[in-house]
């Protein structure tokens, strides 16, 4: 993806790619950098050949003073185990 020069056209102004083994994490990561500045929110995922893992990007403005986080950063849910020699 092309970073154009008006995302970063002055101090305090970033562009972040985050990468995850998944969607849900990447996504969920762009999102809470949003609860503490200003965000774009995440970008729709991509994914790119030869490279593990999916990838979202989200505009940030630090500029502005962190928003306090009102509710508690939840964990995502470990993923379920599948057992090998029963198929379960």
């Amino acid at each position: 993806m092309h970073i154009h020069e008006e995302h970063v056209s002055e101090p305090g102004m970033v562009v972040i790619d985050v990468t995850a083994a998944d969607e849900a994490t990447a996504t969920r990561a762009a999102a809470e950098l949003g609860r503490l500045w200003r965000s774009s929110g995440p970008s729709a995922p991509w994914y790119t050949p030869g490279r593990p893992g999916v990838s979202v990007r989200a505009y940030l403005d630090l500029r502005h003073r962190p928003v306090i986080a009102t509710e508690d950063i939840q964990p995502l849910p470990a993923p379920r185990r599948r057992d090998r020699a029963h198929g379960k």
